[in-house]
């Protein structure tokens, strides 16, 4: 399974101690490994130990939910930071989201949990099934598993008391830990095992109503006996369903649902949703004997819901509905379908989508959209993710059906689903793109520098330029933004502080814009999203990733260098070459190497991504190409640059600059050419000036096959042919050598404008052999004639004219062949 978190938090904290900052010599970016204890209840204030690198000069806890406080921050050492931190007795249950800001970066994001129940430690040696460690009911464990290492756990129960373990690893965020979980009876027989349950990701959910008074054991491993890693397992008599009806609700509301899925039957309660809420939120089962500990999720929309109505399983028992609206049931069986009957008028799009398994249901959707007599219109199994999606057009006023059921036939309880149809809207989405693979990128800014960064720009059901802004920046930063043109899709951003700006960081966002004058009445926002993938999979797929509430954006201290782009005065002509000139600015005593490479390359132009300003010095040269069709513009372009300061990387970049992509100033045509080995000859080159240049112009004729010359030309704008001499040697490769091209060089303002141009065709030949029957005839020597200056070649004959000639010749031949045979009979 791919796992998605999506936490979306209607309020934002942040918890600050400022602490004494370093030199920049002194460290570099944090990393942040763990986090331990792994969780802790909520109403208690816990001790927490962060353990990473380059934590000398942390500062701050960066909290990204509301209802914790840090009320004491000590660094340990280089390696270690601990942290008091206070939870509310109204803090919401589930994930939260830490970095460790420094003087000099912003650690990697890692997860803390947050629960219910009062926590338990694991004492070991507990990995015997005889002897078990005796708890509690309704406590959470807060335990480890090595590898082959088993964990068992005996508590007391009466007959009919409910049960239910459930394990938190893979939702920890540590690693690729597989946890199964079961609940044993004292003859060691299993009465419920979870390896993995869908609502809960990889992770298990093992619940009984026990048989009778006596022991139960609970178990907990690695699937495969193999190596696991921290985990939290909550014990006790709580309800654990595993799906509700409905799955969502509007803000502000008060929502009449049912758990659905207990062991101990069906709950039926009113879920009040906070008027902030958005997206989705968790919601908790509650009964005499407990919360639910992790919850399910639920979506907040403003759709009014339609709960299916039994039986609704073929078109003349369909549920009554409307559109737009929110369809919520259940595939309660085997072989079960819901229909649900709805009005739409011809020309009103709906956009219908399945939520199952982005709600972490159990079912694997296919739905259908059809007319009143149940005849397919539409279908879809799934699109654009795992669960199902149509974008309607009515063909007709009228009434028609929309159908869903399990892809395998399946059905149960945890069978929930949500349909949303919807009118179709005009969206955009935004995310942070990594520059490296596999690592995240940190939002941190140096003093006085930039950060420059890069955005996954998708619209949905619209076009026009987008423009990037900034909310609740940290204090002394700013936002600069390059408008993205309509047909592009990442955006290039710089994040600014000026010198002067206070160390510190702040829950920011960054909002897209729709910003078109031919579009008055049309407003398109989005906030940009940070995935973070916190577990992979096999060959690094991302397996397990949470998108935190903001986008954590830190101030560090002043780095030791920054960079400037001295701006090209002329243009990067299609099919060309231009050396893009970087100058970096070093403090005194830093003189690290510092890695340059353009932010964005404009549409069809490339640039190396291997250029370094080297050690000591303060200038390097970016070789940018451009394809024969890069887009023809002023483009804005950036410089991102790091360098190794102290212990680590920090990162910084220079101000927008302007590269100008033209047309080329000339245009080639080329004649196709032959030469034979050991021979000379030519390659004519038609020219036709485009934009006239003063001076003289370089040409040199390129991909020349080995062993064959030519000389470099000159050409003006007056030229209109260039004909190269060409020699080829006695052992030049013979064939056809299609990728023939000249370089020409203007030069304008004092700078090259370097072109790569043509497709001409060249071949060599090897020369005829002698004929075999040829007489032999002496011939007295002939005296060398008077050496005469060489000539300019002359312009080489078509392949027509070749053609005719050699047929004059072989006629020739064959006519003083002929007459002297004559005379000989004679």
């Amino acid at each position: 399974m791919l796992g998605r978190v999506r936490f979306c938090s209607w309020t934002l904290s942040l918890t600050c101690f400022a602490l004494s900052s370093l030199t920049w010599c002194e460290a570099a970016a944090p990393r942040l490994s763990t986090v331990t204890p792994r969780g802790a209840q909520r109403g208690t204030e816990v001790e927490l130990l962060f353990q990473g690198e380059r934590f000398e000069d942390a500062q701050q806890i960066v909290i990204y939910q509301p209802g914790m406080e840090v009320t004491s921050l000590e660094v340990v050492n280089d390696k270690q930071v601990k942290a008091k931190v206070k939870i509310a007795e109204n803090c919401t249950l589930g994930t939260k989201h830490f970095r460790v800001r420094t003087a000099s970066g912003l650690s990697d994001l890692q997860s803390f949990r947050v629960g219910s129940l009062p926590v338990v430690a694991e004492v070991e040696p507990n990995n015997e099934f005889a002897t078990p460690q005796a708890i509690g009911m309704n406590v959470t464990i807060d335990g480890r598993i090595t590898n082959e290492d088993v964990d068992y756990y005996v508590v007391e129960a009466k007959k009919g008391d409910r049960i239910t373990a459930e394990i938190e690893a893979i939702r920890l965020g540590d690693s690729f830990f597989d946890a199964y979980i079961a609940i044993l009876n004292e003859a060691r027989f299993e009465l419920s095992t979870s390896d993995d349950a869908a609502l809960v990701y990889q992770d298990g959910i093992a619940s009984i109503v026990a048989p009778e008074d006596g022991k139960y054991i609970v178990q907990i491993r690695e699937t495969s006996y193999g190596n696991g890693n921290f985990y939290r397992c909550h014990i006790g008599h709580f309800p654990r369903p595993r799906a509700i009806v409905p799955a969502g609700g509007k803000a502000g509301s008060t929502v009449a649902v049912k758990y659905l899925g207990d062991v101990a039957g069906e709950i039926a309660q009113d879920l009040v949703i906070p008027a902030e809420a958005s997206g989705e939120i968790f919601a908790h089962a509650q009964d005499a004997l407990g919360l639910d500990p992790c919850g399910i999720p639920f979506r907040i929309s403003d759709l009014d819901n339609v709960i299916e109505q039994e039986p609704n399983n073929d078109p003349a028992t369909a549920s009554a509905a409307q559109a737009p609206a929110a369809y919520n049931g259940v595939i309660g069986e085997s072989g079960d379908v819901d229909f649900f009957k709805f009005t739409a008028t011809k020309g009103q799009v709906l956009d219908i989508r399945v939520y199952a398994r982005q709600i972490r249901s159990e079912l694997d959707s296919v739905m259908y959209v059809h007319n009143l007599l149940g005849g397919n219109i539409a279908g879809n199994d799934d699109t654009g993710g795992p669960d199902s999606y149509i974008r309607f057009n009515p063909p007709a006023d009228g009434e028609y059906l929309v159908s869903v059921r399990d892809h395998l036939g399946r059905g149960g309880h945890a069978f929930h689903y949500r349909i949303e149809a919807v009118p179709v809207a005009p969206r955009l989405e935004a995310s942070i793109n990594e520059f490296d693979r596999y690592v995240e990128t940190r939002l941190v800014v140096p003093q006085g520098g930039r950060l420059p960064i890069l955005i996954a720009t998708t619209r949905r059901d619209f076009g026009g330029p987008i423009e990037y802004l900034g909310e609740n920046l940290p204090a002394g930063v700013t936002i600069e933004s390059a408008t993205l043109a309509a047909d592009q899709a990442v955006a290039q951003v710089l994040i600014a502080a000026a010198a002067d700006a206070p160390l510190g960081a702040a829950l920011s966002k960054l909002t897209g814009k729709l910003v078109d004058p031919n579009q008055p009445n049309t407003v398109v926002i989005g906030n940009t999203r940070q995935d973070v993938t916190m577990v992979r999979g096999q060959n690094n797929r991302d397996f397990f990733v949470e998108v935190p509430p903001a986008l954590g954006l830190a101030v560090s201290q002043k780095a030791p260098f920054s960079v400037q782009i001295v701006e090209p005065k002329v243009p990067l002509v299609q099919s060309g070459v231009l050396q893009l000139k970087v100058v970096a600015t070093r403090d005194e005593g830093f003189t690290a190497p510092i890695k340059v490479d353009l932010l964005l390359n404009p549409p069809g132009v490339n640039s190396s991504r291997e250029v370094s300003i080297p050690e000591g010095q303060t200038e390097a040269s970016i070789t940018i190409n451009s394809a024969g069709n890069a887009q023809v513009n002023d483009h804005k372009i950036a410089i991102r640059a790091k360098a190794t300061v102290g212990n680590g990387p920090v990162e910084s970049g220079s101000a927008f600059g302007t590269l100008k992509v033209a047309e080329p100033y000339v245009k080639l045509k080329f004649q196709q050419a032959a030469i034979e080995q050991n021979a000379d000859s030519a390659m004519v080159v038609e020219v036709e000036v485009v934009k006239p240049f003063e001076g003289d112009a370089q040409v040199t004729l390129m991909g020349l096959p080995n062993k064959v010359t030519a000389p470099a030309m000159t050409i003006n704008k007056e030229t209109k042919e260039l004909i190269f001499p060409l020699k080829a040697e006695a052992d030049a490769p013979p064939g056809m050598n299609k990728n023939i091209f000249c370089t020409v060089v203007i030069t304008e303002n004092g700078e090259p404008i370097t072109h790569n141009i043509g497709s001409g065709v060249l071949r060599v030949d090897k020369p005829l052999p002698p004929k075999a029957d040829a007489p032999v005839v002496a011939q007295a020597p002939v005296p060398m004639p008077e050496q005469k200056p060489a000539e300019a070649p002359k312009k080489p004959l078509s392949r027509l004219e070749q053609l005719r000639l050699e047929q004059k010749q072989k006629l020739e031949a064959l006519q003083n062949g002929g007459a002297e045979t004559k005379t000989d009979s004679q």
